[in-house]
């Protein structure tokens, strides 16, 4: 099961009720941030969870909005006595950006780990689940992430017998191990199934629609992308600021051939963005105007009710 809540959906700036973009997942105790918006902190908060508990955290881009909050959260995760490292990935000059902003946050207990990508598409592998980020179209070099969660195939001890693997390297071998015991590999395909249908989630903010984004998001059980503007008649804003409009987004992600999309990263000047619903689901049907604390459980197909 990855947990995913967006604590934020506002673009530019904070509005009453409506906190700067972020979003929260959480896997087999790991969690992880997307961008760190002011308010962030106040959200995590409402949603019941901790800021100990983050390990990395995904920097679409550089602008205020999308890391003004990053300077507090630091310090609470380091008030909170955490001390194992944070890794923080985003575009070629983050670590300078996120080191500035740490002067009012000085001696943190905890090592900050950075990974700057540098080329149009970067895989990004951790124990539980891999990162893809890939570069879309802003004014700034920015990035959207997807969060691959990949899932072996069932154990089959008819499978493991018909290849004389020892009952005492099962367990090893269902972890991914590969194993030479008296002369002989064992490999984990000796006694698992085929793989099994996993898990994405893929996130873009700050761009115009590009192939890269469609790509991305290919399959996708979640596509959480930016809806700049909703109402009719903003086409040619959303192109010279290089963002999205709500028709865009339901065209990239019908495209995609996604499961679900949510929008965020709303205009203030967009106070209802839920009055344009039903015009954008008539490109993309299972489309989500996403508000602040937006969750969901994405289960495994076997897992689902």
């Amino acid at each position: 099961m990855l947990e995913v809540c967006l604590l934020g959906t506002s673009g530019m700036m904070p509005l009453p009720g409506r906190f700067l973009t972020s979003c929260m997942t959480r896997y087999n105790g790991r969690g992880l941030l997307i961008d760190c918006g002011e308010g962030t902190q106040v959200a995590l908060r409402k949603r019941g969870f901790s800021c100990h508990d983050i390990d990395t955290i995904l920097i679409t881009h550089t602008h205020g909005d999308h890391v003004s909050g990053l300077p507090g959260l630091l310090l609470s995760m380091g008030n909170a006595e955490r001390t194992e490292p944070v890794t923080i990935i985003g575009p070629r000059g983050t670590a300078a950006v996120v080191n500035a902003l740490c002067i009012i946050a000085p001696e943190l207990p905890f090592e900050l780990r950075f990974h700057e990508l540098t080329q149009p598409f970067e895989e990004i592998p951790f124990e539980e689940y891999t990162i893809e980020a890939f570069k879309v179209n802003h004014n700034v070099v920015c990035y959207g992430y997807s969060l691959v969660v990949r899932r072996q195939g069932k154990f089959m001890p008819e499978k493991a017998a018909a290849n004389n693997v020892p009952m005492s390297l099962w367990n090893r071998l269902q972890k991914g191990q590969t194993i030479t015991e008296n002369d002989t590999t064992f490999t984990p395909d000796m006694i698992l199934g085929p793989e099994r249908k996993g898990l994405k989630l893929t996130y873009c903010t700050d761009s115009r629609p590009t192939g890269s984004i469609v790509t991305a998001a290919s399959g996708a059980d979640l596509f959480i992308c930016e809806g700049m503007y909703g109402e009719p008649g903003m086409e040619k804003k959303a192109r010279d600021h290089r963002h999205m409009t709500f028709a865009e987004a339901a065209t990239m992600a019908k495209e995609a051939g996604v499961r679900e999309m949510w929008l965020t990263h709303y205009s203030p000047s967009l106070v209802h963005p839920e009055q344009y619903a039903d015009t954008v689901r008539e490109i993309f049907p299972n489309t989500v105007v996403s508000r602040d604390g937006q969750f969901v459980d994405l289960m495994f197909e076997d897992a689902e009710a």
